[in-house]
């Protein structure tokens, strides 16, 4: 390695270290801000709070299922209805409805069966199917495998009795599975992907939901064309809340965190997780997903001590830089998400770092992405079926 290439990389992987620095106190900035919102209680409506329709499209099983749907039949909220949503009537996931149905007789439980395929994102397609058998004008979208605490409706929906905001989505935590993959998986979703959103609130707001919790009002759901305007879209859950943010409406991080048991994961599996996730968001945010080099504090500081041939100095940033990455996990794990998990996982955050660094590079290469079985091409954000 000539002296001018090494000189390059030296001032490339100390500016990534500082980048990916600034990048963690902003973090750890975010965290306080959220920290003071959380302590605060959140929105609090004076008004009787609006019945709601909670939809669940569904299909297949999820680890805890029977428990995650439990969660929402025992809400301290005066009026609601949870309305599942399948294509097939018998789709493995049924029974489970039925058992509901015998456990909770006096909650309104209703399954709807979608038989009309509107895009490529079937999901999305019975949405729109679903809200047209929903009762009521405040709408609840959840994945089927999320867990909530019975003040869930309470506090996700109080924000919307301001006319400002049109849409509260959650932070959410992950349960891992005994598997490596499943592991990798909960450990990114607390210390890598919340607290991104938990920055970007910080810095220009929420422009897009996530897909553990999205709550809007039918007005602003026909207004943007409904969900039929999202069918052919991957992150639905992100075009959602980027669209009515483009309403001139907030889009709100609720106080309240929600929990999810991830599948059994092999490493193969949750790879190819990663992968779809990080074409998803490229093809949405190509600017800010390149920005995500900036942030790879690890991969930054372990060039830096190899360019530097492991001087003493070197090894000072190194240190630094997993500090503050420690500090950030433990922020945001420990006192926002409360992951019980986080100790016996913190060894494997600088394997899932680098994991995370060669899947970035990796979803450049390539617009496929293979999603519940299907294989679509991936055009702008939307899928394109392939086979």
């Amino acid at each position: 390695m000539t002296h001018s290439i090494r000189t390059i990389l030296q001032i490339v992987a100390l500016l990534g270290c500082v980048s990916s620095s600034i990048y963690y106190v902003l973090c750890l900035i975010g965290v306080r801000a959220f920290r003071r919102a959380q302590a605060g209680g959140g929105a609090r409506s004076t008004t009787a709070p609006p019945p709601v329709s909670i939809l669940k499209p569904l299909k297949g099983t999820d680890p805890e299922m029977h428990e995650s749907f439990r969660g929402h039949c025992v809400q301290d909220y005066p009026e609601y209805e949870i309305v599942f949503g399948v294509i097939d009537p018998a789709d493995p996931a049924v029974p489970f409805v039925e058992q509901l149905k015998r456990e909770f007789p006096q909650r309104v439980i209703r399954l709807v069966v979608c038989p009309q395929i509107l895009g490529p994102n079937v999901k999305v397609s019975n949405l729109e199917q679903m809200a047209q058998a929903a009762r009521y004008d405040y709408l609840i979208v959840n994945d089927s495998d999320i867990r909530v605490e019975s003040d869930y409706l309470r506090r996700v929906v109080a924000p919307l009795a301001s006319e400002q905001v049109g849409m509260v989505t959650c932070l959410y935590r992950g349960v891992a599975a005994p598997t490596l993959g499943s592991r990798l998986e909960a450990l990114g979703i607390s210390t890598d992907f919340c607290p991104g959103v938990i920055t970007a609130r910080l810095l220009e707001g929420l422009s897009f939901g996530l897909g553990s919790t999205l709550v809007f009002r039918r007005r602003e759901l026909n207004r943007i064309g409904g969900f039929r305007a999202v069918v052919d879209f991957l992150a639905d859950d992100y075009e959602l809340g980027h669209r009515i943010a483009a309403l001139d409406l907030k889009v709100v991080l609720s106080d309240v965190i929600v929990e999810t048991h991830l599948p059994a994961y092999s490493f193969g599996g949750f790879l190819a997780h990663q992968l779809r996730w990080a074409r998803g968001v490229r093809d949405v945010r190509l600017g800010g997903y390149v920005g995500l080099a900036s942030t790879f504090g690890l991969t930054w500081a372990l060039l830096n001590l190899l360019v530097a041939g492991a001087a003493r100095w070197s090894w000072v940033v190194l240190a630094c830089v997993l500090l503050l990455r420690v500090l950030v996990a433990f922020a945001v794990a420990r006192s926002v998400l409360k992951d019980r998990q986080l100790l016996t996982q913190l060894w494997l955050l600088p394997l899932r770092d680098l994991i995370a660094v060669g899947v970035w590079i990796a979803s450049f290469w390539g617009h496929k992405v293979t999603w519940r079985g299907d294989r679509f091409e991936l055009r702008k954000g939307r899928l394109i079926r392939t086979s």
